[in-house]
């Protein structure tokens, strides 16, 4: 699996596309879900960018937790004809999932079987995925306006409303940073009062302790906006735990804006890192790579093996009912179901596991 591609022809997707090794298509690498609609909406997407991309081929495979497995995508791939794979991980954010258990399966499928694989980055911070994230955003104060003004109450200005970008939370610093530059992007964009970062686990500050001490500012609004693709357990934490604020502060109005899911201007990111693998430009950041250099705090992990964590779980099919509907907070800290937690990983430990707004928050009882 290789991360240049070299000279390729001009991109024309309404065309099928051949290099020099052969008939080109498109894998879209996912992580999976126990969600039923997350794991729709993410094959929706899938179909979607297939008819963006015309005659190239596109098929999609999951980590874990969902079929068909990135296997099944890539055998996919070779009966429609593939012989040169252009892989484009679903990811928001370059953390363990894109930068270790996604290239993993990618090398071991392409030594058994010489199949050309060629890894894009991630959607990464990006003005297109910027302008997704507005218009979430812009659709959810058009909504509580339109409402207050139903109702008679004046409109909430901007420099009285605070914005808190809620990320997934990972053990890679690098991949939770980014996460604060589409926050200030966002708040410096729209003129908010005020913004803040916060996660929906691994990492600190979480939702409920997080939005616990954002109410201490005074603002009469907030906007929480889960800065995720799809649906699935851990957007339903987000609204889950807001609301356990919000019932604590009747005075406060506390919105919720929409997840991406399938914006345009997704698609449209998604269909410009193809190209950017085409083209041999998808380099991702590795300076700040806990990996590659001894990031602060995290020096004990450079040089780390590449390997996949999600092996037990590949290709689980079997539906949490507790995904089914709203998170009942029923699973274990890290967010897996009780049935799988028992399983261990082998993840180096993470150096903020105990931090008062942390991981630690999920296994305590809410305040009263």
């Amino acid at each position: 699996m290789n991360s240049h591609s070299g000279a390729f022809p001009a991109v024309d997707c309404r065309e099928e596309l051949v290099g020099p090794h052969g008939p080109i298509g498109v894998l879209v690498c996912g992580h999976g879900s126990r969600n039923r609609l997350a794991v729709e909406e993410f094959a929706s997407l899938a179909g979607q960018l297939q008819q963006l991309m015309g005659r190239v081929p596109v098929e999609f495979g999951y980590l874990e937790f969902a079929r068909p497995i990135l296997r099944d995508g890539l055998e996919a791939l070779r009966r429609r004809g593939v012989r040169h794979v252009l892989a484009i991980p679903a990811m928001l954010f370059a953390a363990g999932h894109a930068k270790n258990d996604i290239p993993s399966v990618l090398n071991t499928y392409a030594a058994e079987t010489g199949l050309r694989i060629d890894y894009g980055r991630e959607l990464g911070v990006d003005r297109k995925m910027i302008l997704a994230a507005a218009a979430r955003i812009r659709s959810c104060l058009e909504q509580a306006d339109a409402q207050n003004g139903r109702a008679g109450r004046e409109p909430v200005p901007l420099h009285d409303t605070l914005l808190v970008v809620v990320g997934r939370g990972a053990s890679d610093p690098d991949a939770n940073s980014n996460v604060a530059k589409v926050t200030r992007m966002l708040v410096e964009g729209f003129g908010f009062g005020w913004g803040e970062t916060l996660y929906s686990g691994v990492t600190f500050p979480l939702v409920e302790p997080g939005l616990r001490q954002l109410v201490k500012l005074g603002y009469r609004r907030i906007v929480v906006f889960p800065y995720f693709l799809f649906s699935g357990v851990l957007v339903s934490r987000i609204v889950q735990h807001s609301q356990r604020v919000a019932a604590d502060h009747a005075d406060l109005e506390i919105l919720h804006a929409a997840y991406l899911g399938d914006h345009p201007e997704v698609l449209a990111t998604f269909q410009e890192r193809v190209e950017d693998v085409l083209r041999g430009d998808n380099d991702m950041n590795c300076s700040l790579c806990k990996y590659r250099a001894q990031v602060l705090g995290f020096e004990m992990e450079v040089g780390a093996p590449q390997h996949s964590h999600h092996h037990h779980v590949e290709g689980l099919v079997e539906s949490c009912k507790l995904c089914e509907r709203e998170c009942t907070g029923a699973c274990q800290p890290d967010g897996v179901p009780v049935a799988v937690a028992s399983h261990q990983h082998h993840h180096p430990p993470y150096p903020h596991a105990d931090h008062p707004l942390g991981p630690r928050t999920l296994r305590q009882p809410r305040p009263d």
